[in-house]
C-alpha cells in the first residue's frame, strides 16, 4: 500500500503503517495536550496506539486462520481506520472463509475475557454500565474498546468480518457471485446510514468508515462477477499468440519500427537463449527516447522485474498478478519455459465481452432450456489470437 512502511515482521507477515496514522496521533495528542497537558496528551496517544495493539492482534487472527488452509498473508497495514490484512486469496470454501473471517473478532473476545479474568481475579468487579465513560480506568476503557471492536465488526457491512461471514453464509446456498452481490448491497446500504450519523452527529472517522466500506463492497462484488465470468478459465484461453520480441542488444530504433508497423504496445526482451529478460513498455520506449535518444539499448530501459506466467494458470490468478506487479502486460510461459504468449489487459477485457455476448445469445438460452447440448468450454477464441 502506498504511503505506509515496514517496522517489523512477525510470524513471516510484513507490519506495516499508513503515514496518515501519525496523523491520527497528532490530532488525538493535540487536542489532549490543549486541555490537559503534556500528561493527558501523552496518556491518550498510550491508550490509542493500546487500541491499535489490539486490532493489529485482530488482523493476525485472521492470517493465521487463513494460513491453516494454505493461504498466506504479504502483509497488514494499519490505518486510522483499522488495519487491512492483504490475503493472497479468499478461501474458495464458504466453511473456510466464515472461519478466517471470524477468527479476527474472536481475538477480541479473547481479549475481553482475559480482562474479565484479571478484574475477576483482582477483586474488582466490572459494572458494564461504568466502561466506556470519562472515569474508567484504562483497563476498563480497554474492555469496552474490545467489545465494541467485536460489535462493529460483525454488522453485516460486507467487506467487514460479519459481512464476509454474511456472504460465507449465502454462499452456501446460492452461487458465490450472486452471494457476494447481495452482502456487498446490503454493505453498501449500511455504509449510507454510517455516513449519515457520521455527519449529522460530526463524527467524521464514521463518514470515513463508511466511505471505506462502499467503495471496498463495490470492488468486492466486481471482483466476485470476474471470477465468475473466469471460473475455470486458463490464461491460453484469452493470450495473444501473435507478437514481436525484442533483443536483449537491440537499440531503441528497432523498438520504435515495432512499435509503429504493429498494434503491440509492450514487447517482451529475450535473451540470447530466447530466455525472459524483461519488457519494454511503450511508456518507458517514448520517456527513454526524449531522455536518452534513439541510440540507446533496450536494455538498459526495459522492467527486468516483469513476472512470468504458466498457459495453464488460472485465469484470475494471472489477473491478480497482473495487479499486484501493476504490469502492462505478462510473458506466458509453456512447460518448456518457451514464450509463447502474452497476458494483456485488452484481452481480458475482450474475453469478458466475448463470454458475455455468447452467454446473452439466443443459442445460450436454448441451451438453458435444456432443447441443445452444453458447447466445449470457451478455449483460445480465434477472436482474440
Amino acid at each position: 500500500m502506498k504511503w505506509s512502511f515496514s517496522i517489523a515482521k512477525i510470524l513471516g507477515i510484513d507490519v506495516r503503517i499508513h503515514v496518515t496514522f501519525f496523523l491520527l496521533l497528532a490530532f488525538i495528542g493535540l487536542g489532549d495536550y490543549q486541555t490537559g497537558g503534556a500528561a493527558a496528551a501523552l496518556g491518550a496517544v498510550f491508550f490509542i496506539c493500546l487500541i491499535f495493539l489490539c486490532v493489529l492482534l485482530h488482523e493476525f487472527g485472521h492470517a493465521l486462520a487463513a494460513r491453516r488452509y494454505g493461504i498466506q498473508t504479504s502483509d497488514i497495514t494499519m490505518l486510522p481506520i483499522g488495519g487491512v490484512a492483504r490475503l493472497e486469496r479468499m478461501p474458495e470454501k464458504p466453511a473456510q472463509e466464515l472461519v478466517v473471517a471470524i477468527a479476527g473478532p474472536l481475538v477480541n473476545v479473547a481479549i475481553a475475557a482475559l480482562l474479565l479474568l484479571g478484574f475477576s481475579l483482582s477483586g474488582h468487579p466490572v459494572h458494564f454500565s461504568a466502561l466506556g465513560q470519562t472515569g474508567a480506568s484504562l483497563p476498563q476503557k480497554l474492555l469496552f474498546v474490545n467489545l465494541w471492536l467485536v460489535f462493529f465488526n460483525m454488522l453485516p457491512a460486507f467487506p467487514m468480518d460479519g459481512g464476509r461471514v454474511l456472504r460465507a453464509f449465502l454462499a452456501m446456498r446460492l452461487p458465490y457471485a450472486r452471494a457476494t452481490q447481495i452482502a456487498a448491497s446490503i454493505g453498501q446500504f449500511m455504509a449510507f446510514g454510517f455516513g449519515f450519523v457520521g455527519l449529522t452527529h460530526s463524527l467524521p472517522m464514521l463518514v470515513l468508515v463508511g466511505v471505506f466500506i462502499f467503495f471496498g463492497a463495490q470492488s468486492e462484488s466486481a471482483h466476485a462477477q470476474l471470477q465468475s465470468v473466469f471460473a475455470g478459465l486458463r490464461v491460453h484461453a484469452g493470450m495473444v499468440t501473435q507478437f514481436r520480441t525484442l533483443p536483449l542488444d537491440a537499440d531503441l530504433n528497432g523498438a520504435v519500427e515495432a512499435l509503429l508497423r504493429t498494434s503491440q504496445h509492450d514487447f517482451p526482451v529475450l535473451g540470447p537463449g530466447g530466455e525472459v529478460r524483461g519488457l519494454l513498455t511503450r511508456d518507458a520506449l517514448l520517456m527513454a527516447l526524449r531522455e536518452k535518444g534513439p541510440e540507446a539499448l533496450v536494455s538498459e530501459v526495459m522492467r527486468a522485474d516483469v513476472p512470468t506466467v504458466h498457459e495453464t494458470m488460472l485465469f484470475e490468478r494471472a489477473v491478480a498478478i497482473m495487479q499486484e506487479c501493476n504490469c502492462p502486460a505478462l510473458p506466458v510461459l509453456d512447460y518448456a519455459g518457451r514464450l509463447v504468449g502474452l497476458f494483456t489487459p485488452e484481452n481480458v477485457g475482450e474475453l469478458m465481452m466475448v463470454r458475455d455476448a455468447l452467454a446473452a445469445s439466443p443459442r445460450a438460452a436454448s441451451r438453458a432450456a435444456g432443447s441443445e447440448p452444453p458447447p466445449l468450454p470457451l478455449e483460445r477464441p480465434a477472436t482474440l489470437i
